[in-house]
């Protein structure tokens, strides 16, 4: 039987909200933004082709490893942060100045069954759902493999044996458009726009740090 359009808007915005989705994106984004911006600058200031492939792959470890433990913390932070305001909600609800007797009987329903009295208040006051809440461990891997993947296109030419700075920016590039017109399925835009503001995005890094790479490098110019 096929899913309702109001199933599959809660399963889309669940996924969006709680899984793997958005640090996935993000993560991907980074990654390409990040090391076509640090290629362009290394680049730029004339180092050898070996100098950009170390930096790149610097550049995507350190920006991986980031990219998860940041996510990790940020969904961990949160999902705490949701615990902690049920808690208070529910103290605030005993005390909110219902007669004594039926403040008493739901302080006992509160002893009695916190973990679903906490749910109603959630739900009523904060308008999220205690049991989808996001993993922080979703969140952290598939930011950290999404990161490693995008940061990884524009390092392909070198590895392929290019040694053409233009060539990997053009890679790197294509990569941008890709995935803003990926994106693009989720947010409901045109995939082509989606793609330019992307590209666009990442072509202004890439040109701020190859300015300074070139201003401060150690013999200009791309090969």
């Amino acid at each position: 039987m096929t899913d309702t359009p109001a199933a599959l808007r809660e399963a889309h915005h669940a996924d969006v909200s709680g899984g793997w989705l958005r640090p996935a994106v993000f993560g991907a984004m980074d990654g390409l933004v990040t090391n076509i911006a640090l290629i362009a600058g290394v680049g730029g200031g004339g180092v050898s082709p070996r100098s950009v492939v170390l930096t790149g792959t610097a550049g995507l470890v350190a920006g991986a490893i980031s990219m998860g433990l940041g996510e990790y913390t940020s969904v961990r932070s949160a999902n705490e942060q949701v615990a902690a305001e049920a808690r208070e909600l529910a103290d605030a609800w005993v005390a909110r100045g219902l007669p004594r007797e039926l403040a008493t009987q739901v302080a006992e329903a509160v002893r009695a069954n916190p973990e679903e009295a906490l749910r109603v208040h959630v739900r009523e006051e904060l308008g999220v759902d205690p049991d989808d809440q996001p993993s922080p461990w979703a969140a952290a891997i598939s930011s950290f493999i999404c990161f490693s993947i995008g940061a990884l296109v524009p390092l392909l030419p070198y590895l392929l044996g290019f040694t053409s700075l233009w060539l990997a920016l053009g890679v790197g590039g294509v990569g941008l458009f890709v995935a803003g017109a990926i994106v693009a399925r989720f947010t409901n835009r045109a995939w082509w726009r989606a793609g330019l503001r992307q590209l666009l995005l990442g072509a202004l890094a890439a040109g701020a740090t190859y300015l300074i790479g070139a201003l401060i490098g150690v013999g200009g110019g791309i090969g």
